[in-house]
């Protein structure tokens, strides 16, 4: 999700992320054919999806890889189920901040690492434009749920994301 590294990439659902990338993005599963081109003043259509354990917990993530699916993320979006989320896969580790900005849903986001290890859990007020930084430069994954999802399922910072093709890192950087 790196266009650059200028001042920062406007990502997704609410996304300022901050930092440069190195490297290409990660090989993404193909664009559903009804997909319309890009468009930052509407919601865009539901993302290929995987399962993510987070301990005993499952939830369904539309997963965001593109630069343009990280810049949309849940923007515009009017609904989110309790057990449905939205992971942010970055090519590289570093600070990440996101914002809410045209997100009118209140949701709460899990900054996690390379070895799928969550570091940070934050609360995100809908439509706020401020960013909430990281405090580690060692971001990988953003997942984004409904607000309070962690806390209500007993998840906590140290909690490891597993999906069904194993670790984070097995899912979505596996040589081929």
């Amino acid at each position: 999700m790196k266009l650059g590294c200028a001042l920062g990439l406007t990502c997704a659902s609410m996304t300022l992320f901050i930092g440069c990338e190195k490297s290409s993005a990660p090989a993404a599963p193909p664009a559903p054919a009804s997909t319309n081109a890009f468009n930052p003043n509407r919601a865009q259509p539901k993302l290929p999806t995987t399962k993510l354990w987070l301990g005993a917990q499952e939830l369904t993530a539309e997963l965001a890889v593109r630069p343009q699916e990280i810049m949309t993320g849940m923007m515009f979006r009017q609904t989110m189920e309790e057990h449905e989320a939205m992971l942010f896969i970055f090519t590289s580790a570093d600070r990440r901040s996101f914002w809410m900005k045209n997100v009118s849903l209140t949701l709460s986001c899990a900054y996690i690492d390379s070895d799928g290890v969550i570091l940070e859990l934050h609360d995100l007020k809908p439509l706020e434009e401020k960013p909430v930084e990281s405090t580690s430069d060692k971001i990988q994954y953003v997942l984004e749920t409904r607000q309070g999802w962690f806390e209500r399922n007993k998840i906590a910072v140290g909690t490891l994301v597993r999906t069904e093709k194993g670790s984070l890192r097995e899912s979505f950087f596996r040589r081929r």
